[in-house]
């Protein structure tokens, strides 16, 4: 699913302290309830966290925002990047279920490899801004000498813009491929979870 970006872009005139990319991750969970597949999948597109992009609600959503904190040097007839650092800030929204007591094993089964899923789903949303991350700080690091400190600047929003356009491509491909597969995704992992508590790896749902 798309993710609504915000970047800002914060000019310091000293270097700050060399860094890789980095992440700052947290979680929130919204609540589901349900005893039947049919009602847990109502509350899901109830309560789910609605994305502004898609303009609907889903079971899981990843909020992202890259920050770039750069320092320039200026020399005799030039203007460099000196330093440049990215961060990413993401919200991961999960869902939690209120599960009845007594509820149907099958129904937990259901929902353990559901709920599975949608964390490994929205993970990877985190690990290709992650990676979107690493790159522009790469870029911007190895930007060519400008004429002026101006055209550095404009030259770093450049090739942070070009950089996040890939990312939010990336960020559509995967969801593209995730929505394809669904189903027989999931059924998968239902498979082999239940061979797993039938061999004793996995506690019964």
């Amino acid at each position: 699913m798309n993710r609504p970006l915000l970047c800002v872009l914060m000019l310091a005139l000293t270097a700050p302290a060399a860094s890789a990319a980095n992440l700052v991750k947290t979680y929130s969970y919204f609540s589901v309830g349900g005893r039947t597949l049919d009602e847990i999948q109502n509350q899901l597109s109830k309560n789910g966290p609605e994305v502004k992009s898609t303009g609907s609600r889903h079971p899981g959503a990843t909020q992202m925002a890259f920050t770039n904190r750069i320092s320039y040097e200026q020399g005799a007839g030039f203007c460099r990047v000196a330093d440049a650092v990215v961060t990413v800030k993401v919200k991961v929204i999960l869902p939690e279920w209120r599960r009845p007591r007594k509820s149907d094993p099958d129904v937990r089964l259901f929902w353990d490899t559901l709920s599975a899923d949608i964390k490994r789903h929205e993970e990877r949303h985190v690990e290709i801004a992650k990676n979107h991350a690493r790159s522009l700080e790469d870029a911007l690091k190895a930007a060519p000498p400008q004429k002026t400190c101006g055209d550095a600047k404009a030259k770093a929003a450049q090739i942070t813009a070009t950089e996040l356009a890939r990312h939010d491509q990336d960020q559509v491909r995967f969801d593209r491929v995730e929505a394809v597969n669904f189903e027989n995704r999931i059924l998968s992992l239902m498979r082999y979870r239940m061979q797993r508590i039938e061999a004793g790896q996995l506690p019964p749902p």
